[in-house]
């Protein structure tokens, strides 16, 4: 039995796949599957057709270094630059 999912409207669409390519349609045609394939879930698009998505797996936690722990910043004096000579207007090109 193939599987099937009803949207929000109220459509049936069957659950197909082609090669590496899922995709679900409203009659059921060679390919169609009887399951969700493991790590995808079913959501819809605003226009009520249904697709399969990948679940996001979770990244391992990584541990927070606490503020204290990290080595102190200095204070770098700021370098003064060289003042710009103001060029004549009759210069100026």
């Amino acid at each position: 039995m193939a599987y099937g999912h009803t949207n929000s409207k109220g459509n049936t669409y069957y659950l197909h796949n082609k090669g590496r390519m899922f995709f679900f349609s409203k009659e059921i045609k060679e390919g169609a599957l009887d399951a969700v394939p493991a790590g995808y879930n079913v959501v819809e698009m605003k226009t009520g057709l249904p697709v399969l998505k990948k679940i996001a797996v979770d990244a391992p936690a990584t541990e927070a270094v606490p503020a204290t722990a990290a080595p102190a910043m200095e204070a770098v004096p700021a370098t003064e630059a060289p003042a710009l000579e103001a060029v004549p207007a009759e210069n100026a090109g």
